[in-house]
């Protein structure tokens, strides 16, 4: 599957052009936002909202990444917690990964064991929340994690390479940072191809909340089941009200 992936850096984009590109482009992979940097909130991508819902709009597939500067697994956790609030509107609705993207110069002074830790502790929570779990990274980045431990989760793989590394398992592989895209207009554009099913896999599976009622709607069901029984509680006390009724003026009319 042909995809590609953006952020604010592509500004505004006419997601029905995409849809009609002669590529075939079948999925996005749409930045969330900025992880925990330093003592700073997690910061929402300005055009995520946009984004997402005029791709799901003209039907093509979306999966989400967040660009992590987490220096602990505690802060990692913040982060996924930051992106399952950001996609909760969308519940069932994602059919691709959410993904760390680990990139970021900072992450550079951890160790193996220590950026695998944070890297494990984003995705466990992820997946916690029953979400496919993914990790952006290149080659070099790769070789900064124990590979070992994080096999588990699945990858996508950053390498613009006429012969991408065959050393690792990928399912999404980011091919160029030049490529371009009808109704893209910024000057360079991340295309990606996925070599997975992810929409059969995550359905089939009942990932990414897919299957599960709304959650609007589970909150109107309950709504109506309590109006119900206040509205059965409410006849009931009616009925009563008329019994005692008809026994008292029975009383009355023996009384008289």
């Amino acid at each position: 599957m042909q995809g590609i992936d953006v952020s604010k850096h592509q500004g505004a984009i006419d997601w029905t052009k995409v849809k009609k590109d002669e590529q075939g482009i079948k999925f996005a992979m749409i930045r969330v936002g900025y992880g925990h940097s330093y003592n700073n909130p997690c910061v929402v991508d300005p055009w995520f909202k946009a984004n997402i819902e005029g791709a799901l709009a003209v039907g093509i597939d979306v999966g989400v990444y967040i660009y992590n500067y987490a220096k602990s697994p505690e802060a990692a956790i913040t982060e996924a917690q930051f992106v399952l609030e950001q996609i909760a509107p969308y519940a069932g609705k994602i059919m691709y990964p959410i993904s760390c993207d680990i990139e970021d110069k900072s992450l550079k002074r951890f160790n193996k064991p220590e950026l695998t830790a944070i890297v494990d502790a984003f995705c466990t929570t992820i997946e916690q929340a029953g979400y496919y779990a993914a990790i952006y990274a290149g080659n070099d980045w790769l070789a900064r994690m124990d590979m070992n431990v994080l096999a588990k989760y699945d990858l996508w793989l950053a390498d613009w390479r006429k012969n991408p590394s065959k050393k690792y398992s990928y399912g999404i592989l980011q091919y160029t940072n030049k490529g371009s895209a009808d109704g893209v207009y910024s000057a360079r554009l991340d295309m990606d191809i996925a070599y997975k099913d992810y929409p059969a896999i995550i359905k089939n599976a009942g990932l990414n909340v897919y299957g599960e009622k709304d959650p609007l709607e589970v909150k109107n069901g309950k709504l109506k089941a309590e109006i119900r029984e206040l509205k059965e509680s409410l006849e009931y006390e009616q009925r009563e009200n008329e019994r005692l009724g008809g026994i008292i003026q029975k009383v009355r009319d023996v009384v008289a």
